[in-house]
């Protein structure tokens, strides 16, 4: 999204936050702060900002602003001000300059790439229920090289033919590696796999993909399409805030975050550091299933204020009533202070998981916004529509 002042207009209604530093007086000065104006008073704050030596760092529109704060008025402009030079015209928003150039299908199912299997291993402890594995696949040789980014998906190609003999169709995966990969030679890929697994006229159904994956041997070669999506993708600014929402298999996006955000070898090869608060919210049946949780709870201890980690063990943790808590449940509890964040512009939500997760989600979203005041079915298209809600379910 850019900030052109080419299309303003008396009536335009739009707000925008500017992020500076070194604008103000005394202890001002020496922070950063967070300006919020009407489109008619952009020009001009920046003009004044530009003179009276500050730093602009980033220009959002807040189009949740109206709604959930009142926008304070910007330093009153000096009379005839002079034009703010080049360097401190509105920004491009970084977002849009970070998904320019994101790679979608780089290959197709009539023309896969054949990838081979490197690794497939169980994520679960002793106890768990049911089946799931982390699976790697090598992708060097590709011509054009299989390469993504974090937050997209990869199609799976299942060896073997339907009951009518045609071949199987693609399941998209979402990837659970960062683009270096997990060996960070940035020749692989990562999937975070649940074999899927219902009941039907008595008899126990599996998933055809999911089965194929959760089998599969080291060496094997197999199909892949992508990469695709561009709903998941993570904003550019190394100072955002991620509150992320999982349950089970939808970790695998969070995973791929961070891993960026925190693994040390990742931050030693990016020229992206991250500065800001993740907070994820993890839904699982047992403590035995959950996934990937040596690897957060080191982030936990290693970047205290970076990473915030709350479970919701259905099976194992009662909410306030006395029932299963769920992730829902959570987020109820912690309404507060979602939304205080939600209030600055730099925070993005992520939701994945299955399909069903989304109306608890939502009854605890409008819950949680009713009790201050808000309404959430009009805020929520809000935050889509300035790209900082993001869901993939399924």
């Amino acid at each position: 999204m850019r900030v052109s002042t080419g299309r303003a207009s008396q009536s335009d209604s739009r707000m925008f936050t500017v992020v500076v530093d070194g604008y103000g007086v005394g202890k001002q000065r020496r922070a950063e702060r967070q300006i919020t104006v009407p489109f008619a008073q952009l020009q001009s704050l920046i003009q004044t900002i530009a003179r009276r030596g500050g730093r602009i760092k980033a220009i959002n529109e807040s189009l949740v602003a109206e709604v959930l704060f009142e926008a304070p008025s910007p330093t009153a402009p000096e009379s005839a001000p002079a034009p703010a030079p080049a360097a401190q015209a509105a920004p491009t928003n970084p977002a849009a300059m970070h998904h320019a150039n994101v790679p979608v299908n780089l290959y197709k199912p009539k023309a896969p790439f054949v990838g081979t299997v490197i690794e497939n291993y169980s994520l679960l402890a002793e106890g768990a229920i049911g089946r799931v594995n982390h699976i790697t696949f090598d992708l060097a040789g590709g011509d054009p090289q299989l390469h993504y980014v974090e937050g997209q998906s990869i199609g799976i190609i299942p060896d073997g033919a339907d009951s009518n003999g045609k071949p199987h169709k693609l399941r998209l995966y979402s990837i659970a590696s960062t683009r270096h990969g997990d060996n960070m030679a940035d020749d692989t890929v990562s999937l975070c796999v649940r074999q899927l697994q219902y009941e039907k006229e008595g008899q126990t159904i599996y998933g055809v993909c999911s089965t194929f994956l959760c089998d599969i041997e080291p060496g094997a070669k197999v199909k892949i399409t992508g990469p695709v999506g561009k709903e998941m993708l993570l904003p550019a600014d190394e100072e955002a805030n991620v509150i992320m929402l999982a349950t089970g298999t939808g970790i695998a996006p969070m995973r791929a975050y961070l891993r960026r955000m925190f693994e040390p070898t990742e931050r030693e090869k990016n020229s992206w550091h991250f500065r800001g608060k993740a907070w994820l919210f993890m839904g699982s049946p047992t403590t035995a299933n959950l996934l990937y949780d040596d690897d957060l709870n080191r982030y936990l201890s290693e970047f205290p204020e970076n990473f915030r980690y709350t479970k919701a063990i259905s099976r194992e943790q009662n909410n306030a009533k006395g029932g299963r808590m769920y992730i829902q449940d959570r987020v109820l509890e912690h309404a507060d202070e979602i939304f205080a964040m939600i209030e600055d512009s730099r925070t993005h939500v992520y939701m994945c998981g299955l399909r069903g997760m989304e109306p608890g989600i939502d009854d605890a979203m409008t819950a949680a916004a009713s009790s201050k005041g808000l309404d959430w079915s009009q805020l929520r298209p809000q935050l889509k529509k300035a790209e900082r809600w993001h869901v993939e379910t399924y």
